[in-house]
Order: C-alpha cells, then structure tokens, then sequence
C-alpha cells in the first residue's frame, strides 16, 4: 500500500469528542513504532492558522457564506502541500481534525450553499488527495454544546454561537455526505465511553490498513 494513502481524517460536529479521540488513537499507534502526524483544519500550519483566526473569530458574524468556504478551501490548500503531503511522502500516518466533509456538511448544507458546489471548490483545492478513511463522531447537538459550554478550558468560537437549528443542519449535511461514501467514511456513536471509542476506532484503522507496523514507516 502507497504510504501516501495512509491519511485519516476525524470529523463530527462540535463536541463530538476529535481531539479526545486523535490523541488516543496517536498514543495507540505510537506506542507500535508508528510515526504519526497530527494537525487540525483549518490550521497546522502558519498560514492556515491566520485564516482560523479570521473564520472563527467571534467578531466576524458578517462573514458571508461562499466567502467562509472560500477560505476553508484555502487554508486547506495550503495545509495540505506544505504539511499533509509531505508527511505522507515520508512514511508517517497523518489524521487529521476535519477535512473537505466538514465544509460538505457546514457550508455546503448548513449553510446551504449546496453540497455539490462546495465540493467543486474543495476538488480544485485538493487534486484528489483525499483521506483513505474518515471517522465520523455522530453526536446529537444539544449533547455536544453542553459539552462545550462546561469545558472551562475551551475558548468559544463563531460557530459555536450559532443556533441550535444551524448545528441540527450540520449533524443532516454530515448525515448526508457519509451516504455518498460510505466506503471511506466510518459513522462512531460519539456517547460511547471514550475508551471503548478509542479501541473501536483503532481496530478499524488496524482493519482498513490490513494491520499496521513499525516496518510500514520509513
């Protein structure tokens, strides 16, 4: 198997419990021998983490919907060839925290910009480097934003402000975009205990790749 195909993306809504969920399943594989890479979007990288600032900057509430796409597409453009691809080249497992499915299910349903021409961004801004396997953390909204709103430590940004309707939307565009792949894309119940999602995550990574090893990595 291409080492550049060893690429995972994590999505869910917010609160679904991503970073939980990296952060186990990189301490897991590497405690194989596993070199793994971690890195969130938009993000992972200088530029792309100036972009986050101005989309998630509570202050921004006239952002307008095709331009929030726009420069998710870009910061994710720039991610990927500076961060992702090399990574991959290299030998290393990359997972990241949200990918193209996060602006199908936000900005192309959500927002109802339309999955299809969200996708026709994405698609010029990714050149086929899609993920070999997606997890998704389905999670009722009303659960993740009481998460949110009780972890002290997390700072609250644009798109948690939205209405509960809006956040409804994005669990439907989610819904939506993982019965176009469901080869890729792997629905979890986000209310599993964090360790049982963990090891069930795991295993599926373990299945998908046909088992993974220190002698797989450069």
């Amino acid at each position: 198997m291409s080492n550049r195909k060893r690429f995972i993306s994590v999505e869910g809504g917010e609160g679904a419990g991503k970073t939980t969920l990296i952060e186990g399943l990189s301490k897991l594989l590497r405690e194989k021998g596993i070199r793994v890479v971690t890195t969130r979007e938009p993000g992972g990288i200088p530029i792309a983490e100036q972009i986050r600032k101005v989309i998630l900057d509570p202050a921004n509430t006239l952002m307008e919907a095709r331009t929030e796409a726009l420069l998710y597409a870009a910061a994710r453009r720039q991610h990927l060839v500076q961060k992702v691809i090399p990574a991959l080249e290299e030998g290393a497992v990359v997972i990241c925290d949200r990918f193209v499915d996060s602006s199908l299910a936000y900005q192309g349903y959500a927002r109802g910009l339309g999955i299809e021409q969200v996708w026709a961004v994405n698609r010029f801004a990714v050149e086929g480097a899609m993920p070999m396997l997606t997890l998704w953390l389905d999670l009722e909204p009303e659960a993740g934003l009481r998460r949110i709103h009780s972890a002290n430590e997390r700072e609250i940004n644009r798109l948690d402000l939205e209405e509960l309707t809006f956040h409804q939307r994005v669990r439907e565009g989610y819904q939506m975009v993982y019965e176009r792949d469901t080869q890729r894309i792997i629905r979890l119940d986000a209310e599993k205990p964090q360790k049982a999602l963990i090891n069930e995550a795991f295993q599926i990574i373990e299945a998908k790749f046909g088992g993974l090893s220190a002698v797989d990595v450069k």
